[in-house]
């Protein structure tokens, strides 16, 4: 059973997640602020964080930067809408992935259970295969699954864990059209809704991201009607 910290503070938002992570078979700890579950944190630290970006006593930044010092263990933001900077800040400093507020409960059970199996599934290939097999090369695309880590022409770009999906699916087969309901496959599990425009915007931030280190990024080709093609240049 994992065990899953939230850290909010807003008491409505810690009893209904809690009670809909429980009901999903997952440990549960809640905090109201950052000070709090730091303070825990040093006694026993948990599989995955659940952080409020905006909390009083000690905000989720400020959390994760303390926590980064002694732990690797993944962090999901949950962000106000307009929090666009600090999530780009959040996910430097080391963040995995981020839900925006309102959010649905059940898309933020399919991120951490994501999560959750990259990292079963880092600790499995770190041990059975050997690291230099992992890394794909795509042009001037790199990306290395178990780091989480992307790279263009040599820059780092940083990508949740949903971007990160996306972007592997599609330069795994350059030239091939993936359609978006393949790429909702891809990056969420079936019992999850999402429509079209989930996909655009979420390939829309990762051009935006790419464009970041390269303003003349244009591997990713759209197909209106149809879908989305990687191009290795």
């Amino acid at each position: 059973m994992s065990r899953i910290a939230l850290v909010d503070d807003d008491r409505n938002i810690l009893t209904s997640v809690s009670m809909t992570l429980e009901a999903e078979g997952f440990e549960v700890e809640t905090y109201n602020d950052g000070q709090s579950a730091l303070d825990a944190f040093n006694r026993q630290m948990p599989d995955l964080g659940v952080f409020d970006i905006k909390m009083p006593r000690m905000d989720g930044m400020d959390l994760l930067q303390r926590l980064r010092q002694k732990s690797s263990v993944p962090v999901i933001f949950l962000t106000s809408k307009d929090d666009e900077i600090d999530e780009v800040l959040g996910l430097r400093m080391g963040a995995d992935d981020y839900v925006r507020k309102p959010f649905s409960q059940r898309l933020l059970v399919e991120r951490i259970r994501a999560i959750l199996r990259r990292q079963e599934a880092i600790a499995s290939d770190e041990t059975e295969a050997p690291e230099e097999t992992q890394v794909m090369i795509r042009g001037d695309l790199s990306m290395d699954p178990l780091r989480h880590a992307v790279k263009w022409k040599g820059r780092d770009v940083t990508l949740t864990v949903t971007e990160f999906l996306l972007l592997q699916a599609l330069a795994q087969r350059p030239g091939f059209v993936k359609s978006r309901d393949q790429l909702m496959d891809v990056a969420y599990d079936d019992q999850v809704y999402v429509d079209d425009r989930t996909i655009d915007s979420h390939i829309k931030r990762l051009r935006k991201k790419m464009r970041s280190a390269d303003p003349e990024f244009s591997a990713i080709e759209t197909l209106y009607g149809i879908g989305y093609r990687y191009n290795e240049e």
